[in-house]
């Protein structure tokens, strides 16, 4: 029976055996912890009829608990060093399938037609790189894929920004952007101490469940989340004047105070108190008065 990747020992001899050295620009860190990986599987569900993508698999490490869960693993990897390592470390999992690709640019819809039976139950899993979380993450939230969530280790700070509540420190356009998508939470923590080389800060688990339908009906998405990035461009003005610093040409600024009084929300507010059934009321009346 093989070792599991994730022990100090073995990942340390893979990598001395492949001479392999860490990017700091694709922001590599692999987890030595089984029990942490195990965790992370285990927070998305998966039965033995599961599909699941991978994104970044690094030496497998992850790779190989959720092969040992689904019936079809699918990772992208875009770091040619790592190829050769990963089709040694995955070669007792012939349902494993590594592709060369940077996800972003990858056509993730049309790899899930071809690789997953058709209304497979689907979950990405991974442990993304700190620099690319929220393109990564937005990217597969606003494509709409057949997938049932998302469960990704990312730094703590952008996963609380990312399950935050209105009214709180860490609410803001990045959490309703998320949460228009999908239901979010934090599942647990993720002491530094668990990877090599240790990043800087602590990193989180985030688990997405997509919705069904997005959570408010908006007028039109685009303009809607124009309105909400408007909202918080500075986080200490008041939504009145963010919209009209933001949003409105010289004008537009009177129709704004008018929206917000049809929406019913005090112009004094500030962009974190709203929710985001408040944000779709004033995205519809504004959208009446602008276009």
């Amino acid at each position: 029976m093989n070792k599991d990747i994730a022990t100090p020992l073995r990942t340390r001899a893979i990598l001395e055996k492949y001479n392999f050295s860490f990017k700091k620009s694709l922001g590599q860190n692999f987890l030595i912890d089984t029990n942490i990986l195990n965790r992370i599987v285990d927070s998305a569900n998966l039965t033995s009829e599961s599909g699941a993508i991978e994104i970044g698999p690094g030496i497998g490490a992850l790779t190989e608990q959720l092969a040992k869960r689904a019936e079809k693993v699918v990772a992208f990897e875009i770091d040619q060093r790592l190829l050769p390592i990963l089709k040694d470390t995955l070669s007792p999992y012939p349902h494993v399938k590594v592709i060369h690709s940077d996800v972003l640019k990858a056509n993730v819809k049309e790899v899930i037609a071809e690789e997953f039976r058709e209304n497979q139950d689907i979950h990405v899993v991974a442990n993304l790189p700190y620099y690319v979380t929220t393109p990564i993450l937005m990217k597969l939230l606003e494509e709409k894929l057949p997938i049932r969530g998302i469960v990704v280790m990312i730094q703590k700070e952008v996963a609380d920004r990312i399950a935050a509540k209105p009214g709180t420190k860490d609410y803001g356009s990045l959490s309703i952007a998320a949460q228009y998508y999908a239901r979010a939470e934090t599942v647990f923590t993720v002491p530094k101490t668990v990877f090599i080389p240790q990043p800087n800060v602590d990193s989180a688990i985030l688990r997405l469940t997509l919705r069904d339908k997005p959570a408010v009906d908006v007028v039109d998405e685009a303009f809607f989340f124009e309105v909400i990035r408007a909202s918080f461009g500075q986080r200490r003005k008041t939504i009145l004047n963010n919209l009209r610093n933001n949003l409105a040409t010289k004008e537009q600024k009177d129709l704004i105070e008018e929206a917000l009084q049809e929406a019913d929300i005090d112009p004094s507010r500030r962009g974190e108190t709203l929710s985001m059934d408040e944000f779709a009321c004033l995205s519809e009346e504004l959208y009446k008065r602008f276009k």
